[in-house]
Parts: C-alpha cells; sequence; structure tokens
C-alpha cells in the first residue's frame, strides 16, 4: 500500500529494461496493438518489502474486481504478472542475463509518465537522461480486467525517479563508458600560431618545429 491506496506500491530501487518512457511504442509481439509508454522492473530479490507489497496490492485488486469486472466470480488461474527472472517467459525462453537474481514485471500506461532526478523532482529528466539499464524507483498501481475472454490484474505505470545511472542494456553504451578519461585529459598545447594539433617536426633535425 502507498499513499493509503491498497492497489498503488512503491518500489524499492529497481534496474529498468525495455524502457519506453519518452515515446509510446506497440508491443514488439503486436505492431497494430495501441502505443502505450512501458517498463520492465528488474526487482533484486532480495528487496522482499517491494516483492511482498506487489503482491499484495495484486491480491487486493483482484478481490475488488470480483464483483466490478468478473461478474462475481474470481477466475480460479490468474496469470500472474509478476515473473521469476531465474526461470522463463511464458513463450518458454529463458529470460536475458540480467534478470538473474530478480524478479520482473512489466508495467504500462496510455499516459505520459512523469520521469524525475533524484536530485529535483520536480523537473522532467532530459530524453538523453532516459535509457534501459538505468536505476529508479517507480509508483505502480495494479487492477482487474477482462479482455476477449482473458482475466487477470495488470500492472498501471505511475512515475519514475530515476535514482542514479547504470550500464546500459540492449547492446548500448552510456556516454560515460565511451568517453571515460577523455574529459580528464590533457589538452594539446598550443603553438604560436594558435595551433593546438600535433607539433610539426623538422625532416631534417627530427626536432619540433
Amino acid at each position: 500500500m502507498y499513499q493509503n491506496d491498497p492497489l498503488k506500491v512503491l518500489t524499492g530501487e529497481v534496474r529498468l529494461s525495455y524502457c519506453k518512457l519518452v515515446t509510446p511504442e506497440a508491443p514488439r509481439n503486436n505492431p497494430t496493438a495501441e502505443k502505450k509508454y512501458s517498463v520492465t522492473l528488474l526487482i533484486p530479490k532480495s528487496d522482499v518489502a517491494t516483492v511482498a507489497d506487489i503482491r499484495q496490492a495484486i491480491e487486493a485488486a483482484a478481490q475488488k474486481s470480483v464483483n466490478s469486472v468478473w461478474g462475481g466470480v474470481r477466475p480460479p488461474n490468474l496469470k500472474s504478472v509478476l515473473h521469476d527472472g531465474d526461470g522463463v517467459r511464458e513463450s518458454g525462453e529463458p529470460f536475458g542475463p540480467e534478470c538473474k537474481g530478480h524478479w520482473v514485471i512489466t508495467a504500462s500506461t496510455k499516459n505520459k509518465p512523469g520521469v524525475v532526478g533524484i536530485d529535483n523532482i520536480n523537473c522532467e529528466l532530459a530524453p538523453q537522461d532516459i535509457y534501459s539499464g538505468m536505476y529508479a524507483r517507480v509508483t505502480l498501481r495494479f487492477f482487474g480486467y477482462s479482455n476477449s475472454g482473458n482475466k487477470g490484474v495488470g500492472c498501471g505505470l505511475g512515475n519514475v525517479m530515476k535514482t542514479r545511472d547504470g550500464e546500459a542494456l540492449a547492446g548500448g553504451a552510456s556516454a560515460a563508458s565511451d568517453f571515460a578519461g577523455i574529459g580528464q585529459s590533457v589538452a594539446p598545447q598550443a603553438t604560436p600560431g594558435g595551433y593546438t594539433g600535433a607539433p610539426q617536426i623538422n625532416p631534417i633535425t627530427g626536432l619540433p618545429m
């Protein structure tokens, strides 16, 4: 429970994957579906408090939906939105190596979420500062659904507060890793003519000109 809402959760620090927080996109397996903002959360298994809060919110959403969504009958086998990163996906494929030792959950929303930094929660982050691999705390809200015969509890995305940078996922490299050490390097010495490139060598003496 968060802010006295039994369906709402504020996570501890999680790592973000499949980060689509700047521009909405359709699911990869259904490109004609409605575009949404979404993100996959990697929750360390050591964070038992966050996982307990999520499970309690899922149960609260299920209880609320029995009459309001499911016509008075609770579905016998609710599909879980919380997955074991050490296991396999619904397709049978294993989760990626970044998921090992984590619980995995995906949240989405039609409305653009607020994405701020922990140092200034009143200012939206620039798009280049939002990426898969960064760490954050996230608000989630759970709800029951019934769609084309499918019944379950979904995970809605609230807002995101970036806590720190992390190694970029999906094969990308961060600017910090690409240019490590360059910003601290000594600038080349200027020559009398103002040229800051490498000094020219006298072809006869072999000494700088």
